[in-house]
């Protein structure tokens, strides 16, 4: 059994060396088979790659010739250029040259022509101050012949002469102003009283007289002894936190909040009804209630500001002119609300517009912000004038809203129909009697000082102020001045005053010239 089984197994791996040899032997022919195509194939691949470099060899000849044809071509074309430029700058030098030669003789026949006429020119002087001499000579001989005749000397017949004259002229220019302003008068007024009589008869502003003090009713007099505080700490605090003057009199159940900043004393009077109303009244409790009602006056006067704008039409606005336009409520002029007048002055110059053919919408805006200035004078140094001219510029406003800021006052020229609705529109609102009241003593003042000028001049009478100060009546020697010089001396008198008084509005000048003749029958 054993035998068979080693008999068996020789003989398999004998079988198995005779197969792998053999499989060998036909894996070697396969390989030098294989080899054989490769060869061929890159010898076939060898010979078209030569080919190809035959043939790039060949293009790339032929394109260097022709580079080598244009670069001759461009070469020879280029020699050309230079050669026909350099022709046209000798012909342009030689051109040049007589030019030079031309203008060089010409100058030199100038100058000797000049040199002539300056020779000429000193013998002239000369013979000039010869004649000029002689003339003088003459005229004084003349002179002392006239002086002889007439028996006084030059200067005495100038002063006569010039008196003369004077006096002709003055009556001869009376005339003339008055014939033209007749004409004038005649023409403009009845225009001017049409607009100013449709403005005002279309818009009736409000008026509210502004004081310097607040009463506030207390429902008890146990209330002062609270709001003074224990040794006056509550009072104290109030002053200095709200900046007024609180006066606590005898007065029954009444206290005063004095001050001259309208907004100061608002926000004062407002903060101490509430901590009445409130009961606490202490330094903590003061502070915290003058804080809320701060706030509570910029919202109010920035939405009062909103409902302005809108309501005028006037377009878009920067919220910092809105606010602003709030706080005019708080401010007064000669007692005259700032914001009723600044809304009578855009309604009036907005009516004035139309009627004259001018933008309604920018006279309105205009006239709202004219006075927009006041509402920082209690903040800010400088007259309202500046202040507002500068606030508007800084935020972009029109040319004609600045040129009305500044004519209003007569700081600038009126440059438009806008900004002269606008100053006609101030003055009407300032103007009119009742609109403004003023220190007593600034108006008497400004009353004798009106009574002087116009007695100061030759021919018055008496001269005497009515109408609170807005109108002087100026009675005349009718021997020594006529009708023509009547006029001459209202315009003299209203120009003084002008240039010497301060006033708000304008002063009527009246001179009144009479003549009497009295015969009795018997």
């Amino acid at each position: 059994m054993l035998n068979e089984v080693l008999s068996g197994s020789s003989a398999a791996v004998i079988s198995g060396l005779v197969g792998f040899f053999i499989s060998k032997k036909i894996t070697s022919a396969n390989f030098d088979i294989y080899v054989e195509k490769a060869k061929a194939q890159a010898g076939a691949i060898e010979n078209e790659a030569q080919l190809l470099l035959y043939k790039a060899n060949i293009k790339s000849q032929e394109i260097e010739l022709e580079a080598t044809k244009l670069y001759e071509s461009a070469k020879e074309k280029a020699k050309m250029d230079l050669l026909q430029r350099e022709d046209d700058i000798l012909r342009k030098e030689q051109s040049f040259k007589r030019y030079k030669q031309n203008e060089e003789r010409k100058l030199q026949d100038e100058v000797a022509t000049l040199k002539a006429r300056q020779v000429d020119l000193k013998r002239n002087e000369k013979s000039l101050s010869s004649l000029k001499k002689r003339y003088e000579e003459k005229i004084d001989e003349a002179l002392n012949a006239m002086e002889y005749c007439a028996g006084m000397t030059q200067e005495e017949a100038k002063v006569v002469l010039l008196e003369k004259v004077e006096e002709k002229s003055r009556a001869q220019i009376a005339h003339i102003v008055r014939r033209y302003e007749n004409e004038a008068k005649s023409e403009a007024k009845k225009r001017a009283n049409y607009i100013l009589a449709q403005a005002t008869s279309r818009y009736a502003g409000e008026f509210a007289a502004e004081r310097l003090t607040n009463l506030i009713n207390l429902s008890d007099d146990e209330l002062k002894g609270r709001i003074i505080g224990k040794e006056g700490r509550n009072i104290k605090a109030l002053e200095m936190l709200l900046g007024v003057d609180i006066i606590i009199d005898d007065t029954p159940n009444i206290i005063l909040v004095s001050s001259f900043n309208l907004y100061r004393r608002a926000i004062a009077t407002k903060t101490i009804e509430l901590l009445i109303e409130d009961g606490r009244i202490q330094p903590a409790r003061i502070e915290e209630i003058y804080h809320k009602v701060c706030d509570e006056f910029e919202s109010n006067t920035l939405s009062e500001g909103e409902e302005i704008v809108a309501d005028l039409d006037v377009g878009v606005m920067h919220p910092e002119l809105i606010k602003l336009i709030g706080k005019l409520r708080y401010r007064a002029s000669y007692g005259q609300n700032a914001l009723a007048h600044t809304l009578e002055v855009a309604h009036l110059a907005g009516i004035m517009a139309a009627e004259m053919g001018g933008d309604i919408r920018l006279a309105r805006r205009a006239g709202l912000l004219h006075d927009i200035g006041k509402a920082l004078t209690h903040d800010s140094e400088g007259n309202h004038v500046d202040l507002g001219a500068e606030i508007c510029n800084r935020y972009n406003e029109h040319s004609i809203v600045l040129n009305a800021i500044y004519a209003h006052h007569g700081h600038e020229e009126i440059n438009s129909i806008e900004c002269g609705a606008v100053c006609a529109a101030d003055a009407l609102s300032a103007a009119r009697p009742g609109a403004r009241r003023e220190v007593l003593e600034s108006f008497l003042k400004r009353v004798t000082e009106i009574e002087e000028i116009a007695s100061e001049h030759i021919g018055v009478k008496q001269a005497y102020a009515i109408n609170a100060g807005r109108e002087i009546r100026v009675i005349v020697n009718a021997s020594l001045v006529n009708d023509d010089e009547s006029i001459l001396m209202a315009k003299e008198i209203a120009k003084e005053i002008e240039a010497k008084v301060q006033y708000p509005g304008e002063i009527k000048v009246n001179v009144i010239r009479e003549s009497r003749a009295i015969e009795f029958a018997r």
